[in-house]
């Protein structure tokens, strides 16, 4: 069976999910074709377990200044390229074909009315799934982008009967409350963000982002993006400070890490999250990150919900490597079926902050 898996590349999240499905995937008899678009070949890193990948320059959001850049994002793309890319892609070989908000394989796949199988988080937006910071625009945007014929979407909670817990890409390893914070605010000025946490000498943080040289400036250690390091800093961390991605809080809710979260300004899907983990009670939730939201959150008990994910990966490989033939309703109820969570009791009282900090109940 020969597979096209279509990965936007934009952002981290979707690459974090494609290393999840292409593990799994790998135990099957299956011909994996992957192909990523949004960012530049160049750009993308620790790519080796996808092989031989395709490559197109697909389209793209601008950010700057922990912003959404309409105007850079108009720019930026060319529609042109983009239909091109479409139009030549061969589709006719592969038996599946699968896309992860990926706009050059839907656009294709729609071209030839194919069936296409859509798995991630921009797929879980129906009518219960909270919403915040919309406009017709946007709404516009997330259906259009990358439109699939068999929509599977992931998310913390099952709104709808087409949701999937989250695709985790989480290695074996210890994972134990370390006296460092982990912050990724990639969207972010990251000069702006090592002086905020310069503020607070007396902790210890670890600042990740593609934009930066490893260094270490005064209580912050400032690390290249890497996601093997990543990795091991995010299993050690007593929390971590992040926009509101799915994926990487996704990953502190199967690791128990407190989370304080920052949506993208003008990202509906991002605020969007922020409003489901404020209904959920699994993040504090921040519009601005300055030196007065850090030390608020630092000076709380730092507390993380109790819940664990199954291999969403594993389950839907052998979904799609068996034909994905039956219902993905029914794969969702077995897999919330196994999801374990429970509430977070009341804080003690007695602890100071930092005692909290290393916590979760």
């Amino acid at each position: 069976m020969k597979i096209l898996y279509g990965v936007q590349g934009t952002g981290q999240g979707h690459v974090s999910r494609a290393r999840a499905m292409a593990a799994a995937l790998a135990r099957w008899p299956v011909d994996v074709t992957w192909l990523f678009s949004g960012r530049s070949k160049t750009a993308l890193f620790n790519m080796e377990i996808f092989g031989d990948f395709e490559h197109c320059r697909g389209l793209t959001f601008s950010t700057g200044g922990g912003k959404l850049r309409y105007g850079a994002t108009l720019r930026n793309n060319n529609p042109l390229q983009f239909l091109r890319d479409a139009r030549t892609l061969d589709r006719s070989k592969f038996d599946i074909i699968v896309s992860d908000y990926e706009p050059v394989v839907a656009r294709a796949a729609q071209q030839q009315g194919r069936r296409l199988i859509g798995i991630g988080h921009q797929y879980a937006f129906g009518s219960e799934t909270p919403r915040a910071g919309s406009s017709w625009l946007q709404e516009q945007i997330m259906s259009r982008f990358a439109p699939v014929t068999v929509p599977i979407g992931l998310h913390w909670h099952p709104y709808a009967d087409n949701i999937l817990p989250p695709i985790l890409d989480l290695p074996e390893i210890p994972v134990e409350h370390g006296e460092h914070f982990l912050v990724y605010l990639p969207f972010e000025d990251q000069q702006a963000v090592t002086a905020t946490l310069q503020q607070f000498p007396r902790q210890k943080f670890v600042q990740y982002s593609p934009g930066i040289d490893d260094e270490i400036c005064g209580n912050v250690l400032r690390r290249k993006a890497n996601v093997h390091s990543f990795k091991q800093h995010l299993a050690s961390a007593a929390g971590v400070i992040c926009n509101s991605g799915f994926e990487l809080i996704s990953e502190c809710l199967q690791w128990r890490k407190p989370v304080l979260a920052k949506p993208l300004h003008g990202q509906m899907e991002q605020h969007s999250n922020a409003q489901a983990l404020t209904e959920l009670g699994y993040a504090t939730i921040t519009h601005v990150f300055d030196q007065e939201a850090l030390a608020q959150w630092l000076a709380a008990p730092l507390r993380a919900p109790v819940i664990h994910f199954p291999n969403v990966a594993e389950a839907l490989a052998q979904w799609l490597a068996t034909g994905c033939n039956d219902s993905s309703g029914a794969l969702g109820m077995s897999l919330w079926q196994s999801t374990r969570s429970w509430k977070i009791p009341a804080p003690r009282p007695g602890p100071s902050p930092r005692d909290s900090a290393h916590e979760v109940s």
